[in-house]
């Protein structure tokens, strides 16, 4: 795959420069697009840039994406508002605890209810837009950052409460909403910045 590169677009090409041209070009739109009924049952087709200059903008695009979605945990967090009821503030452990999140509604998703005392609001759209698979990241956070029992009759309990007590982090969860609105925004401005191909 090098040979036909460096064949194709010039000898100065590395193996991390191929790597990261196919990363910015599985986020493409118009690749999903094209080889969408390819991409349901069979691994992908990675065709060569049609120029170096697009080679070139898939590779920086790859790149920043992947450090962008390695450094999740340590993205800025997006500034979303935080609304507090009660007499708890956003230091108290108990105010932090987290069972079940949603959305504030099934058509509204500006604004995700955290637990009874915290509510955040003002995430943009383009969070939305990132999907991972049929999800955006947010509702796999929401997902995933739950109090379940397992279903099979085991009675574990996965709390997510306790990696926070273990971290010695209150706010992990609410910082980690935060950090993915970011990646998930950054995500898309740099997907909507990419070549057609």
């Amino acid at each position: 795959m090098l040979a036909t590169y460096r064949a194709a677009l010039g000898d100065d090409i590395t193996t991390d420069d191929v790597f990261y041209y196919v990363y910015g070009l599985l986020h493409s739109p118009g690749y999903r697009t094209r080889f969408a009924a390819d991409l349901r049952k069979m691994l992908p087709r990675i065709p060569t840039a049609a120029t170096r200059d697009d080679f070139d903008a898939f590779t920086h695009a790859g790149r920043t994406l992947s450090d962008l979605h390695r450094g999740y945990e340590t993205a800025t967090p997006y500034p979303l508002e935080e609304s507090w009821t009660g007499t708890l503030d956003g230091n108290d452990r108990e105010a932090l605890r987290v069972n079940k999140m949603r959305f504030k509604s099934k058509t509204d998703h500006s604004a995700l209810i955290y637990n009874t005392h915290l509510s955040l609001t003002g995430i943009p759209d383009a969070a939305h837009r990132y999907r991972l698979g049929a999800r955006s990241a947010l509702e796999w956070i929401i997902d995933r950052y739950q109090v379940k029992t397992d279903s099979r009759g085991s009675g574990i309990i996965n709390d997510p409460n306790t990696w926070c007590d273990e971290q010695l982090n209150a706010r992990y969860i609410v910082d980690l909403i935060k950090r993915v609105v970011t990646v998930s925004v950054t995500t898309m401005e740099i997907v909507d910045g990419l070549p057609s191909n």
